[in-house]
């Protein structure tokens, strides 16, 4: 009996140009990703009419499908078990209207985000952003653990704080510390394996650091403490033996390469780790550390004003990836992340301004649609189907977008001044799911409280910025879709040809 999974698995494959034209399959939070042969053979606007797909982002590595979470790690496997057990028998794109040209305001604004990605793809094919997509590829098959570890913790906390069941909470402290204590040999086997590197040797090198023996080590006049440097030593440990490990490849006879190869990697890396890379990592992780906090509580509501507004940017400009360590180095060294509630805040300030769209443009019934069907995702941290589908493509919303997350994160950085700083035990999730990841300084009802308050600044600052400032002229129309109504200023100007808003101003 075939399940939903199984169904969405099944309309999705012929849509991305069947099983030949598959490469990869992975998957993320919310997205599946998918290596693909030929991108012209995809079924786009087919693909984006299915129930289960929220929205589609497409980079340089990869063809990503928005699914949401939950949904994403059920239909990857059968999806994989669809690409390597059955034959291509479905290239053709799906019949209906899917694929007929957009008419309504919604299909135009979803063709003109299509284009912003198209151009952000090719603007962010730098080197440096390359490099960052390449440190998220490391880090991102580690965040279903740390959800679920950071879920244990802290329940535990609660546990504890309630006062029961004590005989049960060291089994769940060793649950939930148990991975985020060998995070490091995670982080140098998908180093390796990124790089081109043997993943077996990265992890190899990366346990040296997490090592109780190395207590015994004196670099630097300093002994050294197990864990010392953290995720960020094990990075730079792993890539360095997998440049020592290419290096042995291309001069060992291969007769040889079984023993001397694998000998001279984890030794060579092995030393340089304990008797460099453990030190700087060290520091570099502290003071990482000491500076997020010091920016929260000496700077707060300026600091959270601009990492609140300028998420959603940093996030097209696919810079937010440099913040994936940053992250997971705060969760191994303080127990939880203060910059994700406040990063967070973006996708608060993006839901208001759909709200705002949603009741301003009370007559396009079609766009009213699109809305209605990324909100729920949208309140749970999924941000992609109401910025590429709604707010971006306006212009105007997006900045307004910006305006209600920088409000939401100088809500929460004014309590980290006043000493109530809340944070996350885990990556991922956003919005309301970030809830049972919480954890603070205050107590976990104040925390909640505090990053509750935030959630309703940002959509109240998004919504009323963008209900008077975000949409220009006044809106205009039937409303009724195939009534002929349209958004004064957004229908016109795409037949004109023109990249405006409907304030008739350039996108952001």
């Amino acid at each position: 009996m075939r399940t939903t999974n199984d169904s969405t698995a099944a309309a999705i494959l012929p849509l991305v140009g069947g099983a030949a034209n598959v490469t990869s399959v992975a998957h993320c939070m919310t997205r599946l990703r998918l290596g693909l042969r030929d991108r012209t053979l995809v079924h786009e606007d087919a693909l984006r009419s299915l129930p289960a797909v929220l929205g589609v982002v497409a980079d340089d590595d990869s063809y990503q499908i928005v699914l949401g979470p939950g949904t994403v790690a059920r239909v990857t496997p059968e999806f994989e078990a669809l690409v390597t057990g059955t034959a291509d028998t479905a290239g053709a794109p799906a019949t209906g209207t899917a694929g007929a040209p957009a008419t309504s305001t919604a299909g135009v604004l979803a063709a003109r985000g299509a284009e912003w990605k198209v151009a952000r793809r090719q603007r962010n094919a730098t080197p440096l952003k390359l490099l960052l997509r390449r440190i998220a590829n490391i880090f991102v098959p580690l965040i279903p653990a740390l959800i679920g570890c950071g879920v244990i913790a802290g329940l535990n906390g609660l546990l504890i704080n309630l006062g029961w069941l004590p005989s049960l909470t060291p089994a769940l402290a060793a649950i939930a510390s148990g991975f985020m204590a060998l995070i490091a040999v995670f982080v140098g086997h998908h180093t390796a394996k990124e790089f081109g590197g043997t993943p077996i040797l990265g992890g190899a090198v990366a346990a040296i650091i997490v090592y109780a023996g190395v207590a015994k080590v004196t670099a630097f006049g300093m002994t050294l403490a197990p864990g010392q440097g953290g995720v960020l030593g094990a990075l730079a440990a792993a890539l360095l033996g997998t440049y020592v490990e290419k290096w042995c490849r291309r001069r060992v006879p291969e007769a040889l390469d079984v023993l001397v190869t694998p000998t001279v990697t984890v030794l060579v890396a092995g030393l340089v780790t304990l008797y460099a890379l453990m030190y700087a990592a060290g520091e570099l992780s502290t003071a990482v550390g000491a500076g997020a906090n010091w920016l929260l509580d000496h700077t707060g509501v300026f600091a959270g004003l601009v990492l609140g507004g300028l998420f959603l940017p940093l996030v097209m400009l696919g810079l937010h990836q440099a913040l994936i360590p940053l992250h997971t180095t705060l969760i191994q060294q303080q127990g939880y992340t203060v910059l994700l509630p406040v990063l967070a805040m973006a996708g608060a300030g993006q839901v208001g301004a759909a709200l705002a769209v949603y009741v301003r443009l009370h007559h396009d019934l079609s766009l009213r649609t699109t809305i209605r069907s990324a909100l729920p995702a949208g309140l749970l941290g999924v941000g992609e189907p109401l910025i590429y589908g709604v707010s971006l493509p306006l212009g105007r919303p997006f900045v307004t977008a910006c305006a209600g997350g920088a409000a939401g994160g100088a809500f929460v950085g004014f309590f980290s001044t006043l000493g109530d700083k809340i944070g996350s035990t885990a990556i991922g999730p956003s919005g309301w799911a970030l809830f049972p990841l919480l954890k603070g300084t205050g107590g976990l009802a104040l925390t909640a409280a505090v990053y509750a308050g935030g959630l309703l600044t940002g959509y109240v600052v998004g919504f009323v910025a963008t209900y008077f400032f975000g949409l220009g002229r006044t809106v205009a129309g039937a409303g009724a879709l195939g009534g002929g109504g349209t958004v004064s200023g957004v229908c016109d100007s795409s037949k004109e040809g023109k990249d405006t808003d409907p304030g008739g101003n350039p996108p952001p």
